[in-house]
C-alpha cells in the first residue's frame, strides 16, 4: 500500500468535488466590459498607466509600480478605457480599477513561440515580473519576488502545489490533466531561476489520474519527482506542503527559503512558461464555478476583469436564490454582497451555496474543549486569540499566534461554539497593521 505523506493537525471536510472533477476546462463569452483592479496581488497597488478614452490591446501593461513587492496589470481584452475609478473588489473593499468596453472581436495572440532553453535566471525573472504573474492558488504573492530568494538563503527543491485541498476546487486538478506539459516546463524554468536541483510535485491521493499522468512525465528526468500526499485540509498551505514532502518545519515568521524550499501554484507555473515562450502576461485563468446553487457547474477559462454575474450567467446562472456566493474556496473565500466584483488573478472559484450550507448559528462561549488546538497546523492557540481579540488586547492576541495564523479555518470548522476564529485573527492584524502605520 503506498504511503501517503501529510503533516501533523488538519481536518477532513467532505470534498464536494464530484460535480467539475471530470469536466475539462472551457472558454465562455466576453462581458460587455471587464473591470481589473490595479491590485490583485500582496505589495504595493500599481499605478495607472491609461486614461478615459484610451484604445487598449490584449496584453498592454495598463498598471505598474516601482515598489520590489509589487506585479503590473495588463490588459486582459481589447477595447476603449471606459474609466478609471474605484470599483467594488471581492473582498468588499473599493479599489481603483480600470474599466474597459470589450471589442465584439478579439484579436488572435500568443501564437509566437520562443526557445526557453537559453533563458538565464535573471531573464526568468524579468520575464515572471513583467508578466505579472503572482500566486494563483490564491495566496497572490508575486512571483517574482518569490524567485528572487535572498543570497545567504539558497533555495535547493521547488515545489509545485497540486494539491487543491479545499473543497469543490477543481481548476488545478484540470490544468494538470489538461496542459502537464506546460506545467512541467513553468516548474523547470523555477529550478533554474532559484538554482534548485530538485523539483517535486505535490498532489493528494483524490487526484490519482493528475498523479499518473503527471508521473509519466517526469519518468525520464532524475531531477523531477511526483509525491503523492494524504487527503486531508490544509495539505496545500505552503508550510504544511513542505513539511508533508520534505519533513523540514519553516519556523514561526520566516520564509520557506530559511528551509532551501520554493513553492508555486500549479496555474503559476503554467503562467510562467507561456509567458516565456509567447510573451503572454497573466490575462485569463481557470476557475472553477460550482456548488448546489449553480445550474451548470464548470471549470472556465476567464479573462481577468470578468465581473462575477456573467461568470454565474454562463454557468447557466442560479438555481433559486443563492443563500451565499464566495469567491475561492469554502474554507479561505471571500463572501460577496456585489456580483459586479470581477475575477482577479488570485481567484479560484466562484461558490453559489444554498441555504442548507450556510446554516449559521450564534457565536457561543468557548468550552474549553481544545479542539482548535489539536487541528491547527501551526500549533497555535485560537481560543486565545479570540478571547484576547473580543477584549480589544491585540498585544496578547499576537502573543498567541494571530500573525502566524494563515486563516485556514481549521479552528472555525470544528469549534462547538461557533466562534469565528479567522474573523478575530483578521480583526487583529488590521488593528496591527493599523498602529504600525501611525
Amino acid at each position: 500500500m503506498m504511503e501517503l505523506k501529510t503533516f501533523r493537525g488538519g481536518i477532513h471536510p467532505p470534498y464536494q468535488k464530484e460535480a467539475t472533477a471530470n469536466k475539462p476546462a472551457v472558454d465562455i463569452s466576453l462581458p460587455a466590459e471587464v473591470v481589473i483592479p490595479m491590485q490583485q496581488h500582496v505589495g504595493a497597488p500599481n499605478n495607472p498607466t491609461v486614461s478615459p478614452g484610451d484604445r487598449v490591446e490584449a496584453g498592454q501593461k495598463i498598471g505598474e509600480s516601482d515598489a520590489f513587492i509589487s506585479a503590473p496589470v495588463h490588459a486582459s481584452v481589447s477595447g476603449t478605457v471606459k474609466a478609471v475609478e474605484d470599483r467594488p473588489s471581492f473582498t468588499g473593499a473599493h479599489v481603483k480599477s480600470v474599466v474597459i468596453q470589450v471589442d465584439p472581436s478579439q484579436p488572435a495572440k500568443w501564437a509566437e513561440k520562443r526557445d526557453t532553453a537559453g533563458l538565464t535566471p535573471e531573464q526568468i525573472r524579468e520575464i515572471a515580473k513583467g508578466a505579472g504573474i503572482v500566486g494563483m492558488g490564491g495566496a497572490a504573492f508575486p512571483t517574482y519576488v518569490k524567485l528572487s530568494p535572498p543570497k545567504d538563503k539558497p533555495v535547493d527543491t521547488v515545489i509545485i502545489n497540486g494539491c487543491e485541498c479545499e473543497p469543490f476546487l477543481t481548476c488545478d486538478h484540470r490544468l494538470m490533466l489538461e496542459a502537464p506539459d506546460e506545467m512541467i516546463a513553468g516548474l523547470k524554468l523555477m529550478m533554474r531561476a532559484v538554482g534548485a536541483g530538485k523539483g517535486v510535485i505535490g498532489i493528494e491521493a483524490n487526484k490519482m489520474d493528475a498523479v499518473q499522468a503527471l508521473t509519466a512525465k517526469a519518468a525520464s528526468d532524475p531531477d523531477l519527482e511526483v509525491v503523492v500526499l494524504e487527503v486531508k485540509y490544509p495539505e496545500g498551505a505552503e508550510k504544511m506542503l513542505i513539511e508533508a514532502v520534505t519533513g523540514r518545519r519553516v519556523p514561526p515568521g520566516k520564509l520557506p527559503s530559511e528551509v532551501g524550499v520554493l513553492v508555486q501554484n500549479v496555474q503559476s507555473a503554467v503562467a510562467l512558461f507561456e509567458a516565456a515562450a509567447s510573451g503572454k502576461p497573466v490575462v485569463e485563468r481557470v476557475i472553477t464555478v460550482t456548488g448546489p446553487g449553480i445550474r451548470d457547474p464548470k471549470n472556465i477559462k476567464v479573462k481577468i476583469g470578468t465581473p462575477i454575474e456573467h461568470v454565474i450567467h454562463e454557468c447557466g446562472g442560479t438555481a433559486g436564490a443563492p443563500a451565499k456566493i464566495v469567491i475561492g474556496g469554502p474554507m479561505t473565500g471571500w463572501a460577496q454582497k456585489d456580483l459586479s466584483a470581477s475575477v482577479v488573478k488570485g481567484t479560484s472559484g466562484v461558490l453559489v451555496l444554498t441555504k442548507e450550507m450556510v446554516a449559521e448559528a450564534a457565536e457561543q462561549t468557548c468550552v474549553g474543549c481544545d479542539k482548535c488546538l489539536d487541528v491547527c497546523p501551526m500549533f497555535l492557540t485560537p481560543n486565545f486569540v479570540a478571547r484576547y481579540a473580543k477584549r480589544g488586547r491585540w498585544d496578547l492576541a499576537d502573543r498567541y499566534g494571530a500573525r502566524d495564523c494563515f486563516e485556514c479555518g481549521c479552528c472555525s470548522y470544528v469549534c462547538p461554539a461557533n466562534i469565528p476564529h479567522v474573523a478575530y485573527v483578521r480583526k487583529v492584524k488590521a488593528a496591527i497593521a493599523a498602529a504600525e502605520k501611525k
